[in-house]
């Protein structure tokens, strides 16, 4: 279900689409947008961080962005209704020089078991660091179909690296490693992910934090390593460019760290 939401009211499209993925070709490739989902039909976690996000992302690339977020959040709720999903993965877009936004949603499931039991391979793509990548941007989310629609069958994502070879993040996804008993990611030259916020805050129960990447040089030497995005939580990585991940299952470090996780998520959710 696509909407633009405009002065308060939900109107209608004139296209469709069968998912978030497929709706992206109807939407502007200059503008700012945040991705979330819904717990228990009608509850989100850090809607708001999610929304600060979005202006800040707006700030980034100079676009004029004022958002009523009750108006917002009850436009979900009713959209929410109407579709009758139950949970829902939603995408809120302001494109440039528009006064409206464009709230789309589709049926939300959990990633399924056997991702997080036996984890994921990944590839990394090398020089491809995002323009302002603190920024998350429509035109972003045009560009990286490129990756999508070129991926090996059983890949799961593409690791981005910077010039120098450090592993950044993912197409849609903050990238995580564990070397030599810290848990290493990006916060530079990086989208500040919301589901990384709560790896921050539970990490320090399991192993320090380091603020810096590892490179591609150290991927031999990883003895854990996994993704996060809103959505999908903790997803554990288990071979980076066809090298093993430790012992080529998820690590006992990251299982930990997902339980925690989801028992923030449980703690921390809100009803819109």
């Amino acid at each position: 279900m696509v909407r633009v939401l405009k002065d308060g009211d939900l109107q209608t499209v004139d296209y469709s689409a069968e998912s978030l993925a497929d709706a992206v070709r109807h939407e502007p490739h200059d503008g700012v947008y945040t991705v979330s989902n819904t717990y228990n039909t009608f509850q989100t976690l850090k809607l708001d961080d999610h929304l600060d996000r979005l202006q800040d992302s707006a700030v980034q690339v100079g676009i004029s962005l004022t958002l009523d977020r009750p108006q917002i959040k009850s436009a979900l709720r009713r959209m929410i209704a109407e579709a009758d999903y139950g949970d829902v993965r939603f995408r809120i877009t302001a494109a440039r020089g528009s006064d409206a936004l464009i709230i789309s949603i589709e049926p939300y499931q959990r990633p399924p078991a056997e991702l997080v039991r036996d984890g994921v391979r990944v590839i990394t793509a090398p020089d491809s660091a995002r323009h302002q990548a603190r920024a998350k941007t429509t035109d972003w989310m045009h560009q990286r179909r490129r990756f999508t629609e070129s991926m090996p069958e059983g890949v799961y994502d593409v690791i981005l690296l910077d010039a120098d070879g450090r592993l950044l993040e993912g197409l849609g996804a903050n990238f995580y490693a564990i070397l030599d008993g810290t848990l290493r990611t990006a916060t530079e030259g990086v989208l500040a992910g919301i589901a990384q916020r709560v790896v921050f805050a539970v990490a320090s129960d399991v192993l320090p934090v380091v603020g810096h990447p590892v490179h591609i040089s150290d991927v031999v030497h990883l003895s854990e390593a996994f993704i996060t995005s809103s959505s999908r939580g903790i997803i554990p990585v288990v071979q980076i460019d066809g090298h093993t991940v430790g012992a080529g299952v998820p690590g006992r470090k990251t299982r930990a760290l997902h339980q925690l996780y989801r028992a923030w998520v449980d703690a921390h959710l809100e009803t819109l």
